[in-house]
């Protein structure tokens, strides 16, 4: 197991709280085994090598105590946005386990991205954040279908297996819900997946379901999606380069129509899709005292 030298742990997020209200940006570990054919972490912009190769970093634990004693406001600490912080190592290593017992202790808020039923272990420790402060979680699902998501996301737990994990923590009072990004050109951007995914979001009493209606295909990803798509689905590589030749955001499309569908029947369910709402209202689950004392 490699192990990485570094200086930070957090991150101050430099998107001014717009992303799911975060505050701070922290990765545990580096590379992520779930082989998620699209994974936009592949950009070279993130200098990860060797992508699917987890690495972890020296003395993480130590450098986030003293980075969360030192920082004046107790934020929304996120997980997941570079690696997947319930990878494989986790289980032995308990390094995502370990930090969340550093936040609940100095008092922070927790937003983690993941697609895996080992959150679940860590229940007592988010119901022990949420008590003082803000949690969101976002179980990322592309579709619904099973047999496609083994394909694409080949490491993965299942679909099924995410609604019953997201299920699991709403009957623990957690906050979350689902992240379908992205959503891919011809595969996953059609009405049948759009209306199943809002409908299991509904039946696993979802907060939220937060979608872009496509994808990003930028450097090293697009050469390992097109790699992907020439080994599952040949001749579809040609059709992606056909519509979006080297653009980096290539959305659906039927993006009008998706969306406009997408909009109605979550709001129909009462499941919210806006960024700002969602924050709202995760947000205004920590208990009023609380509330007071952290600002």
């Amino acid at each position: 197991m490699e192990v990485l030298k570094t200086r930070t742990i957090m991150t101050k997020s430099d998107q001014g709280n717009r992303w799911f209200g975060i505050d701070y940006h922290m990765n545990l570990y580096k590379g992520c085994p779930f082989g998620c054919i699209y994974c936009d972490s592949r950009c070279e912009a993130y200098h990860i090598d060797n992508f699917d190769k987890v690495k972890i970093k020296e003395n993480a634990l130590d450098i986030l105590e003293e980075e969360l004693k030192s920082k004046k406001l107790k934020g929304v600490v996120s997980f997941g946005t570079l690696s997947d912080p319930y990878n494989p190592l986790e289980e032995k290593l308990e390094l995502t386990r370990k930090a969340l017992e550093l936040i609940a202790k100095y008092g922070f808020g927790v937003s983690i991205d993941t697609k895996s039923d080992l959150i679940l272990r860590d229940i007592d420790l988010l119901k022990e954040i949420a008590s003082r402060n803000s949690v969101i979680i976002k179980i990322s699902i592309t579709t619904y279908d099973d047999e496609l998501a083994r394909k694409i996301e080949p490491n993965v737990i299942s679909s099924t297996r995410r609604f019953e994990v997201l299920e699991t923590l709403r009957q623990n009072d957690i906050y979350a819900g689902v992240l379908m990004t992205p959503v891919l050109p011809f595969l996953t951007d059609t009405e049948e997946n759009i209306l199943n995914m809002i409908s299991k979001s509904k039946q696993a009493d979802a907060k939220f379901i937060y979608t872009k209606m496509g994808m990003t295909l930028k450097t090293n990803q697009r050469d390992y999606y097109y790699n992907a798509l020439d080994i599952l689905y040949p001749g579809l590589k040609e059709d992606y380069q056909a519509v979006y030749g080297n653009k980096h955001i290539c959305n659906s499309l039927q993006f009008r129509h998706l969306m406009e569908l997408f909009l109605k029947r979550c709001s129909e369910a009462h499941l919210l899709t806006d960024m700002d709402a969602i924050i709202e209202e995760y947000k205004k689950e920590i208990p009023q005292n609380e509330q007071m004392s952290l600002f």
